[in-house]
């Protein structure tokens, strides 16, 4: 029997064991959360003036933005370069991407201590602030991506709408309403594309410049001149794993047939990308000579060499394995290191490596910002689970209209 792949919602049964055991995370790292905005940053972390940010910036910000890489890395490959076998994976890295951001602006709130005025940069401008460029980047970027999810929105619901009790006089209009707007993106789309792998970019080597700043706070194993770029680097490295994670993720909890062909060929791309990763890597190490510290047996040597094997070496070894792009199981696994190793970079470089002066104690996260992360982790994972059983996302086998004709003429 031929099927056709298009998205449509997915209809499966939304609570299981996972979800349940998911959704109480969430709401554990709720509760935390809560309570941060009602007693402030000093009753749930243990943020102080010499360590101003912890894992809320360090993964929930810096590497939550670098995970949502693949909303523009696949986009680029789908519509900018017209790999058209790649569109089925477009939307839900787009989703991927939209939640991730979404949750990255929600960091950022609740790290800042006056979280109310969240929304000064957007008056008040700053052009020589690294943190001015990130925060308008970020928000225009989320704009941006809100805007590419609309044709998901229109495609759902033109010609079913169907309010209910007296709002239903206003069928009709909001019905009208999305046939212009699904007419007026199909126009306008490719600038917002365009748009979104341009900001995507700027912010993500934005984030280096961050720790530049740091200067001699920071270790030498990561404080380096090219820290933008290699933050850039790695961004794209770990876009289409991520992508690749999330589809074989996804197929499991649905029992769908996973895209084994499509992912198998987009993996062949994160081969080369992790190589170039790794050799600037490298040659910055050499160029400053910071290898001599990885002879010194501490905290910052060892989980530089963690981050290095097991996050870029051995995935890199993996991903050019053909036998380990033919398999879902060694897929997922050199996904998951290649994550894990973008993971750990951002906390490296944001806790591991930072070091202020004039301070005899260290910083460990603390019980509330480990379950906020947590919470928002869960609390995403449970968001995307509902949009695509809501909006047509994930592509799946449909019958064509031909296929249809023959299988009813069969029957007659």
């Amino acid at each position: 029997m031929e099927h056709n792949h298009k998205p449509i919602p997915v209809k499966h049964r939304y609570f299981t064991p996972g979800v349940i055991g998911i959704a109480i995370v969430a709401a554990f790292g709720m509760v935390f959360l809560l309570a941060r905005f009602l007693f402030g940053l000093g009753a749930v972390t243990n943020l102080d003036n010499f360590y101003p940010w912890g894992i809320w910036i360090g993964l929930d910000v810096a590497a939550g933005v670098a995970l949502a890489a693949g909303g523009f890395t696949t986009a680029a490959l789908g519509h900018i370069w017209h790999r058209d076998k790649y569109e089925v994976l477009v939307r839900p890295a787009l989703l991927t991407a939209m939640l991730g951001y979404t949750f990255v602006a929600l960091s950022v709130v609740t790290d800042i201590g006056r979280w109310y005025s969240v929304w000064h940069p957007l008056i008040m401008w700053n052009g020589n602030s690294a943190l001015f460029e990130v925060g308008i980047c970020v928000m225009t970027y989320l704009t941006v991506l809100y805007i590419e999810f609309l044709p998901m929105v229109t495609e759902r619901f033109m010609g079913r709408v169907n309010l209910p009790g007296f709002l239903k006089v206003f069928n009709k209009i909001v019905d009208k309403i999305l046939h212009v707007l699904d007419r007026t993106l199909n126009k306008v789309m490719f600038v917002f594309i365009i748009a979104g792998v341009v900001l995507s970019c700027l912010h993500q080597s934005s984030i280096g410049t961050l720790m530049i700043i740091a200067g001699p706070k920071m270790h030498p194993l990561w404080q380096t001149p090219v820290l933008p770029l290699l933050f850039l680097l790695s961004a794209f490295a770990v876009g289409f794993p991520m992508v690749i994670m999330e589809s074989l993720a996804s197929s499991r909890s649905f029992g769908m047939k996973p895209e084994k062909d499509v992912l198998s060929s987009l993996a062949r791309f994160v081969g080369p990308l992790l190589g170039i990763y790794l050799a600037f890597k490298i040659g910055d190490m050499f160029i400053r000579e910071s290898f001599v510290y990885l002879a010194e047996l501490n905290t910052a040597s060892i989980m530089f060499t963690i981050e290095m094997v097991v996050g870029v070496i051995i995935p890199l070894r993996m991903f050019l394995s053909p036998a380990v792009r033919a398999s879902s199981a060694g897929l997922f696994i050199a996904s998951i290191l290649v994550i894990f190793g973008v993971l750990l970079n951002r906390f490296n470089n944001f806790v591991i490596a930072y070091d202020p002066p004039y301070t005899d104690t260290s910083y460990f996260p603390s019980i509330g910002e480990i379950a906020v992360t947590l919470g928002f982790v869960a609390l995403e994972i449970l968001l995307f689970r509902a949009f695509v059983m809501i909006f047509p996302i994930i592509s799946q086998p449909v019958k064509s209209t031909i296929q249809k004709a023959k299988y009813a003429i069969k029957g007659a």
